[in-house]
């Protein structure tokens, strides 16, 4: 975009307006404003200020980026894990407890404080 805005714009064809535009007058007073007006060039300066800023920024996506990926391998491994140590019925309570150490522990704390019916839906 800012290639197609670089070069000056193309000079207005006041000559075909005239032909196609009932109020002729309308016309001339727009070609002879359009000739008589000089306004300043605008042009934007990108303060350094902003620019810090944006670069901040950039720098955080990357951060994040960086944790996600970390995230999305962490992810990969536990996936894998899990369809290795799939439940079924041939499982044993043993073999759930070394897979699963932290709900064994749940359990086992359940059973020692005779919460038998924390996890339930009716309490």
């Amino acid at each position: 975009m800012a290639e197609k805005f670089s070069a000056p714009p193309a000079p207005i064809d006041f000559a075909a307006a005239k032909k196609s535009v009932r109020d002729v007058a309308l016309v001339e007073a727009l070609e002879k404003m359009y000739k008589s007006a000089k306004p300043p060039a605008e042009t934007y300066e990108w303060s350094a200020e902003d620019q810090a800023k944006k670069a901040q920024l950039v720098e955080d996506a990357k951060a994040g980026m960086a944790f996600t990926q970390e995230m999305i391998e962490d992810t990969e491994k536990e996936i894998v894990y899990m369809r290795l140590n799939r439940t079924s019925r041939e499982m044993s309570v043993n073999d759930m407890k070394e897979i699963y150490p932290d709900i064994a522990e749940e359990v086992e704390k359940e059973i020692e404080n005779r919460e038998w019916f924390k996890d339930t839906l009716n309490k």
